[in-house]
């Protein structure tokens, strides 16, 4: 920690010298300041009110490499400690109320104030989801995702988020003041008005308009920039952040690696990890890790998002009757909306769904994950499973750790990448039943079958429960695999005992809580030591979800281990090494078959038809030249081999197992 500086009050030749440099105080026994303190650096300077001066001996380097001397000119300093080797000028009003640390830097700024007592932010009621606050999130300094999708979401379990909303309510309390603070090693430049805003270390903040009642939580691995033009009310702002170019901000939280920028608009809504939001709006959302938008006519209101890309134009509508704004969308991870895309609230989207055209009908896809929704004639038609033979699923899936921007040691996101997990393959044994089911009880009718106001053709149907089956048999032989690598068996006992789970947590249903994907189980029993008090702090609840998230590779044993027991219609205390080789050999085709679909559809990328444009004033060897050069060819492409060289790995492996396997002796 950092020694508290020593302060005493001025001598009188000091003060001389203050006034000889057209300073002023009404009572200058209300000035205090370090060992050290040099008058020279202080010139028409308006001291009022206490204030603490630190020590102002050093220099500092502008981005244009110019040298400016620390010291404070043309301001007035109102109730303000002030740390050592500051640069404060030019302030048009004042500042006042504030704690400002070491090396900051303020020029060019009209008022930087504290009014009466504030949260900064904290507590905050963000009317998410729906407009009307029925599912009203209190904002906090560490809130995530996790614990917002809770507060939001669950509001059947009342007591426990009575209990957490007190939780914030108690931490917002503890930091109410009327002081303000300006982190060490802070920029403020050419800012107009700043009120009642906490800002910590390393901000730089450019050219702000208006910032009023909020939060900005850097820090000096991940500093946040707030850049010129934005205006922001009520508000928190976490580090690694950027908001920027004329955004503007009402009510929101925005997380870590955010942002938002080019004429952004958002009110009432949360954003989470690595978020971006470029020219749109946003009324109402909660934005899960990875929700993008990049056009400017793209409305995202009422719904739930996360690892989203919204195209051009997408909208959507949460007044359906008279009763106002109260209606709500879910689109679950990975979901991505085309140009003009439209999607009629209430309504909920399975996971990595790809939405094309207007849907004016209510719908519900959630157990039909990684399909399309196409709108045709005016008709909602549903491709299921489609979307998994997709390369631009899996480039996606790829794409997103690589594109994690949080530096902070602390991440307040737990956010889990997997695309095949226990809550998306739990859907897709949903969906290969209800696929099943529609074919048996309906019937096709001219070839088509009718689901939740939507049409499903009867080849499709078919397709889909492949698809989810390869997915199925996919994701349990990976399970089963990783549990059993590393380790030589020499009987099947021993191959039992292994196979067997540690634990009972990972039974059942999982959920994907805005990123971290969980079993029920577990989010239960945290609601219940909620409830019961036994979880009573903001940080006991942010350490629960550290924890959980830290046992997903433990816990999807159990659930995968439950699930290959129902396929095999055997306990896996009497598997044989037969039964694993069996499994071992579906999971290689799948993983073969999966690979050479998405090797088809990357080819797609490559035709003649996909040249058009290219070779502008040449023949077709210009054009596929040109095409080659701007786009490299087929079999050198990055995703291309890679989904070669995944072929050929996991056979190997898959060898490999089955190699070992054999040796059990019977």
């Amino acid at each position: 920690m950092k020694s508290a500086i020593k302060h005493r009050t001025l001598t009188k030749e000091e003060i001389n010298s203050l006034t000889h440099n057209g300073c002023s105080c009404d009572d200058w026994s209300g000035v205090q300041v370090a060992e050290g303190f040099d008058p020279s650096r202080y010139v028409n300077v308006t001291f009022s009110g206490t204030v603490k001066l630190g020590r102002l001996n050093g220099t500092h380097t502008d981005e244009s490499g110019v040298l400016i001397r620390s010291g404070i000119s043309n301001a007035h300093i109102h109730n303000c400690t002030i740390g050592s080797n500051v640069v404060i000028c030019n302030v048009g009003e004042y500042i006042a109320n504030y704690h400002i640390g070491d090396n900051v830097v303020i020029r060019n700024c009209s008022k930087i104030h504290t009014e009466g007592m504030s949260t900064f932010g904290n507590g905050t009621s963000v009317a998410v989801l729906n407009e009307t606050g029925g599912r009203a999130v209190r904002i906090w300094d560490k809130l995530s995702a996790h614990e917002a999708y809770i507060i939001a979401l669950y509001r059947h379990r009342c007591k426990a988020i009575l209990n957490m909303e007190k939780m914030v309510s108690d931490y917002s309390e503890s930091i109410r003041s009327n002081m303000g603070s300006i982190g060490d090693g802070s920029k403020i430049v050419s800012c107009r008005n700043i009120r009642n805003v906490r800002i910590g270390p390393h901000t730089r903040i450019d050219g702000a308009i208006n910032l009023y009642e909020g939060s900005i939580n850097s820090c000096a691995e991940d500093p946040v920039f707030i850049g010129p033009g934005v205006i922001m009310e009520y508000f928190i702002v976490c580090s690694g952040s950027i908001v920027t170019e004329s955004t503007l901000i009402d009510k929101c939280f925005i997380g870590q690696g955010c942002v938002l920028a080019k004429h952004y608009s958002a009110e009432n809504s949360l954003f989470f990890a690595n978020c971006g939001g470029y020219h749109g709006e946003a009324c109402s959302i909660f934005a899960g890790p990875y929700t993008v938008t990049h056009h400017k006519s793209t409305l995202l209101i009422a719904g739930i998002f996360s690892f989203m890309n919204a195209g051009s134009g997408s909208n959507q509508s949460n007044h359906m009757y008279k009763l106002g704004p109260i209606h709500q969308g879910i689109m679950e991870r990975g979901s991505k909306t085309t140009s003009d895309s439209y999607v009629l609230w209430p309504a909920r989207i399975g996971p990595y769904t790809l939405i094309m055209g207007r849907h004016v009908k209510n719908m519900d896809t959630s157990s039909l994950p990684f399909s399309y929704l196409i709108e045709n004639n005016d008709e909602s038609i549903l491709v299921p499973g489609i979307n998994l033979r997709s390369v631009g699923t899996i480039r996606d899936a790829q794409k997103w750790p690589l594109r994690d921007r949080r530096k902070d040691p602390e991440k307040l996101d737990q956010v889990n990448f997997n695309l095949l997990s226990p809550y998306t393959i739990r859907k897709m044994f949903e969906g290969r039943e209800l696929l099943k089911k529609l074919k048996s009880v309906s019937g096709p009718v001219s070839g088509s079958y009718s689901y939740n106001n939507m049409k499903i053709n009867g080849a499709c149907l078919e397709k889909g429960i492949q698809i989810y089956q390869t997915g199925i048999d996919k994701f349990l032989g990976n399970s089963l695999i990783k549990r059993l690598e590393h380790t030589e068996f020499k009987s099947n006992s021993e191959l039992q005992q292994r196979l067997k789970p540690d634990q009972s947590m990972g039974k059942g249903e999982w959920v994907d809580l805005a990123g971290l994907i969980a079993p029920v189980r577990a989010v239960d029993k945290l609601l219940d030591d909620i409830e019961k008090g036994e979880v009573s702090t903001v940080e006991g609840v942010a350490e629960a979800f550290r924890k959980m998230h830290q046992s997903y590779y433990k816990w999807e044993w159990t659930w995968a281990c439950e699930r290959i027991e129902q396929e095999e219609g055997k306990k896996v205390k009497d598997f044989t090494a037969a039964d694993v080789i069996k499994i071992t050999e579906r999971w290689k085709k799948s993983v073969i078959d999966l690979d050479k679909l998405l090797y088809e559809d990357a080819r797609k990328e490559f035709t003649l038809s996909s040249m058009t444009g290219f070779g502008i004033d040449g023949g077709e060897e210009v054009k596929k030249l040109d095409f080659e050069q701007v786009r490299g060819a087929f079999e050198s492409n990055s995703v291309v081999s890679a989904i070669q060289d995944h072929i050929e790995q996991k056979n190997a492996l898959g060898n490999e197992l089955i190699e070992r396997i054999s040796r059990i002796s019977s």
